[in-house]
């Protein structure tokens, strides 16, 4: 596939704030792992979680934004 068929309809509102919120918590999942590996040495570990979290944000502001 290449995009979005353009036929569908946008998503509602509701759905998309819960799909965000879901997506802020598993980033807060994430950072929480990020800080713990961090200051318990396993410096890999961190920077991945983080990584991980710095993405998931984006996709949760993704998910906000309309089409």
């Amino acid at each position: 596939m290449t995009g979005p068929d353009p036929d569908e309809a946008p998503r509602p509102l509701i759905e998309r704030l819960g799909l965000g919120a879901v997506a802020l918590l598993l980033a807060a999942v994430f950072g929480f792992v990020a800080f713990a590996a961090w200051t318990s040495g396993e410096i890999f570990l961190g920077v991945m979680a983080g990584i991980g979290a710095i993405m998931t944000v984006w996709a949760a502001a993704s998910t906000l934004r309309p089409r």
